[in-house]
């Protein structure tokens, strides 16, 4: 399985559309994968061996919620120090302090506008892509 830099899990095919088109849009060198569940997000990061630079988790998800995906990937030696930000339409203080408290690395509420949508995902990759360093060696170890 080739790496992967974003995995994107998100339910809504527009949303996800948006998502998977800002990133181009955007002039960021990157793959990007979709999963439309938590499950399948957990299921590819435990299978692939070769984790993502980036996790944007909407947490409105069908079967498994994206709070509980945030708790294991934090909870897995191999994925716990993968970058998760929470990319999500919930408002909810809630949301916010259970993503924070599950170790999100950060949160941002969608845009509506389709502009402001853009430049969130351009900064959100602009940081998380291009200035953040993450860890050359094995998770864990």
């Amino acid at each position: 399985m080739a790496p992967i830099d974003v995995l994107l899990v998100e339910d809504d095919a527009a949303d996800a559309e948006l998502t998977l088109l800002a990133l181009g849009r955007a002039g960021v060198d990157a793959t990007a994968r979709h999963v439309r569940d938590g499950e399948s997000a957990l299921t590819l990061l435990r299978a692939s061996g070769s984790y993502p630079r980036l996790v944007l988790l909407d947490l409105k998800l069908p079967g498994t919620p994206g709070l509980e995906v945030l708790r294991q990937i934090r909870a897995e030696p191999a994925t716990r120090h993968v970058p998760v930000v929470v990319f999500t339409s919930s408002a909810e203080p809630r949301d916010l302090t259970g993503s924070y408290g599950l170790g999100a690395n950060a949160y941002a509420q969608k845009p509506v506008d389709f502009v402001a949508f853009s430049e969130a995902i351009r900064h959100i990759c602009d940081f998380w892509l291009g200035v953040n360093r993450v860890p050359t060696q094995t998770p864990g170890r």
